[in-house]
Formats: C-alpha cells, structure tokens, sequence
C-alpha cells in the first residue's frame, strides 16, 4: 500500500466518522463537545486536502491501472467524487463560518446537508482509493512538477 495515498485516506475517512460523532453529540444536546469534534473533523479534512495537494504537486495523481474497459467508468466516477468533494469542502467552509459566527438557525439547516455530502464524498473517496491501490495496480504516476517542467 502505497504510503501518502493511504495516510490522506485515511484521513478522509476520520473527517467523516467524526462529523458523524458529532452529528450524535448534537442530537444529545452536548454543544461543547459537538463543536471540539466537529473542529477536529474539519482539521482531519484539512489534514487530508494538504496531504493529498503536496503529493500532487511533488509526487503525481496515479492514473487508473485497470482494465481499459472500465476505464471510462471509473473516470466518470472520479469526476463524480471531485465534483462531490469539492462541494462538500464549500458547503463545510459554510456550514463552520455559520457556526462560529454563531448563526445556528442556518447552521442547523446546512450542517445536515454539508454531513451527508461529506459522507458520501469519504465513501466515493475510499472507492476511488480501493479501485486505484488494492483491487487493480495503479497507473503511471508522474508530478505536476515534472509535467510543466517537461523532465
């Protein structure tokens, strides 16, 4: 198992046991510890974004390595898992500025919709991560870097 791919997915996927612990804590009331465990969702979100931006820029994306005939639809289902991501990531920015802007009738309201995205994004993640490094050998992998730089 490749070692960056695995730690920032690893990392993705504590983001969303964490937003799902503290989706429980509010559901008891518990405010205080609601809000310690939803930060550290966003820090292990954030954890993931720097992990997976540094290996990008350093190291490369691995291309998909499997068979060419379902190449098509794991990259329609990678684009599917960037557009999820990256609107989970806006709707969390939201959903945290709501929250400590102390704005909780509208936090409330997107928190829920922000907590499924998410979930769905770590689950579609952990899929792309499965179908990239365990089921098939990943791809060529080559570095921003060294593709603008043409090395």
């Amino acid at each position: 198992m490749p070692l960056l791919p695995t730690l920032s997915t690893f990392f993705i996927v504590l983001s969303a046991v964490l937003v799902a612990i503290g989706w429980v804590l509010i559901a008891k009331n518990k405010r205080s510890a609601h809000k310690k465990v939803m930060i550290a969702g966003a820090i292990s979100a954030l954890t993931f974004f720097i992990i997976y931006v540094s290996r990008t820029v350093f190291v490369g994306n691995t291309s998909f390595g499997g068979p060419d005939e379902i190449k098509i639809y794991y990259t329609v289902f990678l684009i599917f898992h960037i557009l999820l991501a990256t609107v989970g990531a806006v709707f969390g920015i939201i959903t945290l500025t709501l929250a400590f802007k102390r704005r909780i009738p509208k936090h409330r309201k997107v928190g829920p919709i922000t907590s499924i995205i998410w979930f769905s994004t770590a689950i579609t993640g952990v899929a792309v991560y499965l179908l990239l490094y365990i089921i098939y050998d990943g791809g060529t992998t080559t570095s921003m870097i060294k593709a603008i730089l043409g090395t």
